[in-house]
């Protein structure tokens, strides 16, 4: 592989967004790809080894049009598009960045971050049902919520419910005090955070006494039918088959069905099917029914969030390696 050296000409502000604070933009790209880049006045040399070079010139590349759109440059962004880069695909941050859900309370702009999130966006929107299935920190149940805001705010459905299996993660919480809702609503808290960012308290509790928002551990479901209405299932993959069956039957006409979920983070009794999982074998090939699957370069979290889900991937299959050796063994010796 040539040693090469690019030079790139950018703008003295779209340069110093690019670089970061104390270049450490610059210098998590150089690591990367192991390029050396120097800035001399507007100019970028990338040096280093093709195809090296040339990807760390599309990183480059890319993160100025982002900021020369008007969009902003994060340590996420940049994260992105690096993992995109390394991986020989286009990062697609100019059909990303443009596409604008809504607004949070504080006026900050809701977007897809990454291309698996605006393929997500874009099948809620063609789909009358969405699985969106990917590990913690993806913006499942946060895109998914902007989505049914903004249907919501434009009229296009009467009423938001959003809906959780109400099983713990692992603990045992016993009897909680207080009335019904002040039961369930511990296991319901991530869905509020939601809401209250994009909504705000004040508009979420006008629309919530009224019956337009409404907040329910699944088993409420059961007998319903939801007509006109934005219907998110979050955590799905601690549902049963029979209760993701009953829920999937309680769409009505004019509704939207959103479904997430993680299928590595079950927290079923041991030897019980998520109904997650049968539902996505049954349902694979129903038309009007879209499976978006996000992955560890979706999740727009701390960086820190990325590296602890592609650590647990790598342990998992070593575990799973390891299992079924021991399997095979076993046949063996019999």
């Amino acid at each position: 592989m040539a040693e090469k050296t690019k030079t790139l000409l950018l703008e003295k502000e779209t340069l110093q967004a690019v670089s970061g604070e104390l270049d450490r933009f610059l210098r998590k790209i150089e690591k990367a790809f192991g390029v050396t880049l120097v800035t001399r006045g507007d100019n970028v040399y990338i040096m280093g080894k093709e195809p090296y070079s040339d990807k760390a010139c599309l990183v480059i590349t890319e993160l100025a049009g982002l900021y020369d759109r008007g969009g902003e440059i994060t340590e996420q962004s940049v994260d992105y598009t690096i993992s995109s880069a390394l991986e020989g695909i286009s990062s697609e941050l100019s059909a990303i960045d443009d596409d604008i859900i809504c607004r949070t309370i504080n006026g900050k702009p809701i977007k897809p971050k990454t291309s698996g999130q605006k393929k997500y966006v874009d099948a809620i929107r063609e789909k009358m049902i969405c699985f969106g299935l990917g590990p913690a920190g993806t913006g499942k149940t946060y895109l998914a919520m902007a989505m049914a805001i903004n249907a919501f705010k434009n009229n296009d459905v009467d009423r938001i419910i959003l809906t959780r299996p109400a099983i713990e993660a692992g603990e045992k919480l016993g009897f909680l005090p207080g009335d019904l809702q002040s039961k369930i609503d511990p296991y319901l808290r991530p869905l509020y955070d939601a809401l209250y960012q994009i909504m705000g308290a004040e508009s979420y509790q006008h629309n919530y006494e009224k019956g337009a928002i409404e907040v329910a551990p699944l088993a409420y479901m059961r007998g319903r039918t939801l007509d006109n209405a934005y219907i998110i299932l979050d955590e799905a993959q601690n549902t049963t088959p029979a209760q993701m069956k009953m829920f999937l039957t309680r769409i009505g006409f004019g509704s939207k069905v959103i479904v997430t979920g993680d299928i590595t983070q079950k927290d079923l009794p041991a030897g019980q099917v998520s109904g997650l999982d049968v539902a996505l074998k049954v349902l694979s090939d129903v038309e009007d029914i879209g499976i978006i699957e996000l992955t560890k370069r979706d999740v727009v979290r701390h960086p820190l969030v990325q590296k602890i889900v592609d650590a647990y991937e790598r342990y998992e299959k070593k575990e799973e390696y390891k299992a079924r050796q021991k399997r095979r063994s076993g046949k063996e010796t019999k």
